[in-house]
């Protein structure tokens, strides 16, 4: 566990020392403990200046993952995102963004067959700053502090065992350009969290604040030919400290998003 986190970190240290601004990539976010998992979303992104330094990315999306005992992706019903941002391009290879989401996730019993047990509901604001190099004409590298409230909730709205959480995520992310036919490119990055979590249960107390997770991700992004549409294909591997998965390399994911962009339209 020790050495697989140290590795992690020497990763997204080179990172941070040798992506791109990021026109549509939609990132997979963690569904729990698992072996496998699946993610796909449907994105609307509108340009909301003419100088295109101003979008805003809204989308909806799925998470669905595998029991503790299979490897199947599918298998339950893991996260429902929905999700509203706002960027601005404010100088030079900087960039910040703030934004708010909804999401509904399943728990599910630790112990076969692994019934769901309840729902969870979170409410999340967000801001992040970004600061991307450019590394020659074809790589960019892009590294984003994001900072995150999130408040929890049962199916009916009633107090659970967490009651907030404010989480830190530092993530560099190296872009490679393929090909300027219908825009494609490669991303790697890594991000790592750090949280510290107010707690209702079993009394009102603090968490301390800590290391988390890393998320080591893959991606190849193209242009549909003639059409408005982005096509995000990647894998993650979500490293969880100190859960099942760990041990066995990681929750490995297979993600898919499709993005609608809509350029900016000047109101008469």
């Amino acid at each position: 566990m020790t050495f697989s986190v140290k590795k992690i970190f020497i990763v997204f240290l080179l990172l941070g020392f040798t992506g791109t601004l990021m026109k549509a990539q939609i990132s997979a976010p963690g569904l729990g403990d698992a072996n496998t998992a699946f993610w796909s979303a449907f994105g609307v992104k509108r340009q909301l200046d003419s100088l295109g330094k101003k979008q805003a990315l809204s989308y909806i999306a799925i998470g669905r993952k595998s029991s503790p005992d299979n490897d199947n992706p599918f298998s339950k019903q893991a996260i429902l995102v929905l999700n509203h941002e706002v960027s601005h391009s404010f100088a030079p290879h900087q960039q910040y963004s703030y934004a708010i989401s909804y999401r509904r996730q399943p728990k599910y019993e630790s112990e076969a067959p692994y019934d769901k047990e309840n729902t969870e509901q979170e409410f999340r604001i967000y801001g992040r700053y970004s600061y991307t190099f450019e590394l020659g004409k074809k790589f960019k590298l892009k590294n984003t502090v994001r900072q995150e409230f999130r408040k929890f909730f049962d199916a009916g709205f009633h107090q659970v065992e967490e009651d907030f959480q404010l989480r830190t995520r530092i993530k560099s992310q190296l872009t490679y350009s393929l090909s300027p036919k219908n825009n494609q490119k490669l991303a790697i990055s890594a991000e790592a969290l750090f949280s510290i979590s107010h707690l209702n249960e079993p009394y009102a107390q603090w968490e301390s604040f800590g290391y988390r997770e890393m998320r080591i991700t893959a991606y190849y992004m193209f242009n549909i030919p003639h059409s408005p549409f982005t096509v995000d294909v990647g894998y993650m591997d979500d490293l969880i400290r100190g859960s099942r998965s760990i041990h066995h390399g990681g929750v490995h994911y297979v993600a898919a998003d499709l993005i609608w962009n809509i350029p900016y339209k000047k109101h008469h």
